[in-house]
């Protein structure tokens, strides 16, 4: 029996182990995937685990993207921009780190959404890892402007600092999140995409929205890679002032079927991987 999981902690809001093992099944790869709860004291004991030769490899989510970096024997160019690792290949005993948010987020937009954002201009609300790939994957795709509005208007300049040697010719700067950033920044932009915690299960702001209603435009596409609930109150709020939405979940599917791959060499049956997660959500919102 070969394994895979999830590490994080904690775990219990995860979709990983449901849509991956159902991809898993449906080609019959005998791998089952489980979800590894790990505390921050507990991850060096964790990675050395990997290394066995049942196990085939490793997504990491929040609080270790980070952290995991230097625990690593290889981590490729994109994962080390990033500054953060998602996906592990344990590769004969050597652990191999990739950050497949990346490519799931532009994935989403452009399958989903329908929507390239080559030529566009985008505002990010947010500064932590999953803003930091957002921003990664929008200046690959050719965007032509990006504006980051954080909380913490440090962490935004940083940000925007560190990757700005990515933009080549792209318009990249920091705002301190004040109405006037909200409402002069989304003037005429294609894209807002909240990657803040800003209406998710689970964190005591289920009914917040990072972006103020009145700074969402008819035309725009609000992108907020939440995806529990299905449909935050930012979403709800874009529809009702006229712009198009796309939550959460074509992000997590995306990403997870680039691990897919990495780990198996297979195409990962990605319509098998939605309708598990699908039908999960709704179980716990009891539809």
């Amino acid at each position: 029996m070969s394994f895979l999981g999830v590490i994080g902690h904690p775990l219990k809001n995860s979709l990983s182990p449901v849509f991956q093992q159902a991809a898993l099944d449906h080609l019959n790869l005998g791998i089952t995937y489980e979800p590894w709860s790990t505390a921050a004291d507990g991850l060096e004991t964790r990675v050395t685990t990997l290394r066995a030769p049942t196990i085939v490899g490793a997504n990491v989510t929040i609080p270790h993207k980070e952290a995991i970096v230097p625990l690593l024997d290889k981590v490729d160019d994109l994962a080390r921009t990033v500054g953060a690792v998602n996906t592990i290949v344990n590769d004969g005993g050597k652990l191999l780190g990739y950050n497949t948010d990346v490519e799931g987020a532009v994935e989403a937009l452009r399958r989903d959404a329908g929507f390239d954002p080559a030529g566009k201009r985008v505002v990010v609300a947010g500064a932590g890892g999953a803003a930091r790939a957002m921003v990664v994957s929008l200046l690959r795709a050719k965007a032509a402007s990006i504006v980051v509005i954080n909380r913490t208007f440090s962490r935004a300049t940083k940000l925007v600092e560190e990757l700005q040697p990515l933009a080549k010719g792209a318009a990249l700067k920091a705002l301190p999140e004040m109405h006037v950033s909200w409402t002069s920044a989304t003037m005429g932009c294609d894209l807002v995409v909240n990657c803040t915690s800003a209406g998710s299960t689970g964190t005591g702001e289920e009914g917040d929205s990072p972006v103020p209603a009145e700074a969402i435009h008819a035309g725009a596409l609000v992108y907020d890679i939440i995806y529990r609930p299905f449909e935050t109150t930012l979403m709800r709020t874009a529809k009702e002032r006229g712009a198009r939405v796309l939550g959460g979940l074509p992000m997590l599917i995306y990403q997870g079927a680039a691990s897919f791959k990495l780990w198996t060499g297979r195409d990962a049956p990605v319509e098998v991987m939605f309708e598990a997660a699908r039908t999960a959500l709704k179980a716990e919102d009891g539809v």
